[in-house]
């Protein structure tokens, strides 16, 4: 996961799956949809066919590359997870707020009955 997680950090890495999943595409081609030098792109192919990413066939002269799928099933699986231990603390901080909620709310009503209670024997004592 690691070695997908660092290919898919540059922006040129993903722009070049991006058109690899639309179509297989000669390196050539990819090499022209960026500003970028032919090694350049050349390097960035490798990283990613090093990830798994992506698959190269020689087709004549030619090295054609497509998408691979497969090792980004554990990285979305990881992210899946996140996910939802995410909302599941989403959902214990809520609860956490409510408990919080309703100890104010115990307090306050305290306060008031010995508020009540005080002038209550106050009134008494006086009369």
């Amino acid at each position: 996961m690691d070695r997908i997680a660092q290919a898919l950090v540059d922006p040129i890495r993903r722009e070049i799956l991006r058109m690899v999943c639309r179509e297989p595409l000669p390196a050539g081609a990819v090499a022209d949809a960026f500003s970028v030098s032919r090694p350049a792109i050349s390097r960035h192919l490798r990283v990613l066919r090093e990830a798994g990413l992506v698959r190269g066939e020689a087709i004549g002269r030619e090295r054609v590359y497509r998408l691979d799928v497969g090792p980004l099933g554990e990285l979305r699986d990881f992210l899946v997870e996140l996910g939802a231990l995410g909302h599941e603390r989403g959902d214990w901080t809520r609860r956490f707020m409510a408990l919080e909620t309703e100890v104010y709310r115990t307090r306050a009503k305290r306060k008031r009955a010995s508020q009540y209670t005080n002038t209550d024997r106050k009134r008494k004592e006086s009369a």
